[in-house]
């Protein structure tokens, strides 16, 4: 006889598989911790197996469990739907995305982004997480984040991704530093300068530290910080010399109060959307990829000022 499953079961299924503990699940789905227990608990039992691994508190999906949450995802999309076809405009997009992005992109561009996109979808819930590339790779792996956007590209085997747009770093140091009034850093002066950088797995410090090797330049990292903000107060205060993308300079390089830095350092790179192959990929997944295809962010990256 064919296991009888509920919207329920299903529904506790993904919403654990999303926050890792039955307790999160409950308090989203408005339920108590023995019911949702209990679903889960359920569930497994009418299908004769395990979905997750678990680790005291925190559940994790098992091989079987990453295979079949895009299949209750999309049942649960399509119960969505027909609620909505019965309740809503026809056409209207409706429904939660859990996006992760790495500090750049989810600190310049996607904020304004996102705040497009749910202007034109008032059904929507678009829920924004900043993590560093190395960290938003794992979590679209384990079907934590419905997309992911990262700096530089994506090569993990097992996820998809696409180039989304392009930008460049540029090297900064305070008005002050002694490099300040220099028309070009030689490799010399680069492997001898203290430099205050992202910490390692981050995207910022992947392109600064290739552009280095391929200039056989060793950086003498003085400081590592995770957020663009304390980097640019340690350049400000003269401790060293920063590389940060332009988008998160552009406002100290107006003001004069960074100077970018002139090298032979090939600091392009591009930013990328990455996500699961066998992560479902709802009408709103669909929509807001297209959306942020269209809205390539060229006149931003375009506008910031280049290095001299």
């Amino acid at each position: 006889m064919t296991p009888m499953v509920s919207f329920r079961q299903l529904q506790v299924f993904a919403t654990v598989a999303r926050l890792g503990s039955v307790s999160a699940a409950a308090r989203e789905l408005c339920l108590s911790q023995s019911a949702t227990s209990q679903a889960l608990s359920e569930l497994e039992r009418q299908l004769g197996v395990a979905l997750f691994e678990r680790h005291g508190r925190r559940l994790r999906l098992n091989d079987l469990g990453r295979q079949l949450l895009p299949r209750a995802e999309q049942l649960l999309d399509g119960v969505d739907a027909f609620v909505a076809a019965a309740t809503e405009p026809e056409g209207e997009l409706h429904g939660v995305l859990d996006v992760a992005a790495s500090a750049t992109v989810g600190t310049y561009l996607l904020p304004g982004l996102v705040g497009r996109f749910s202007e034109a979808h008032p059904g929507t819930d678009l829920r924004l997480r900043l993590r560093n590339t190395h960290e938003v790779i794992r979590d679209v792996l384990r079907l934590e984040a419905d997309l992911g956007l990262v700096e530089g590209e994506c090569r993990e085997p097992r996820l998809e991704s696409e180039s989304w747009c392009e930008d460049r770093l540029v090297v900064v140091c305070a008005p002050s530093h002694p490099l300040a009034g220099h028309a070009r850093l030689d490799d010399i002066a680069l492997e001898e300068a203290a430099w205050i950088l992202r910490e390692p797995g981050s995207g910022t410090r992947e392109v600064f530290e290739q552009a280095m090797r391929d200039r056989g330049v060793l950086p003498r990292v003085r400081m590592e910080l995770g957020q663009h903000e304390a980097i640019k107060q340690a350049v400000l205060a003269g401790l060293g010399l920063g590389c940060l993308s332009r988008l998160s300079v552009a406002g100290e390089l107006a003001r004069g109060e960074l100077v970018p830095l002139d090298s032979e350092l090939d600091l392009r790179r591009t930013f990328s959307l990455v996500w699961h192959p066998g992560r479902y990929r709802s009408p709103l997944w669909q929509a807001f990829k297209v959306f942020l295809r269209e809205s390539t962010p060229v006149e931003h990256l375009q506008a910031v000022p280049a290095q001299r």
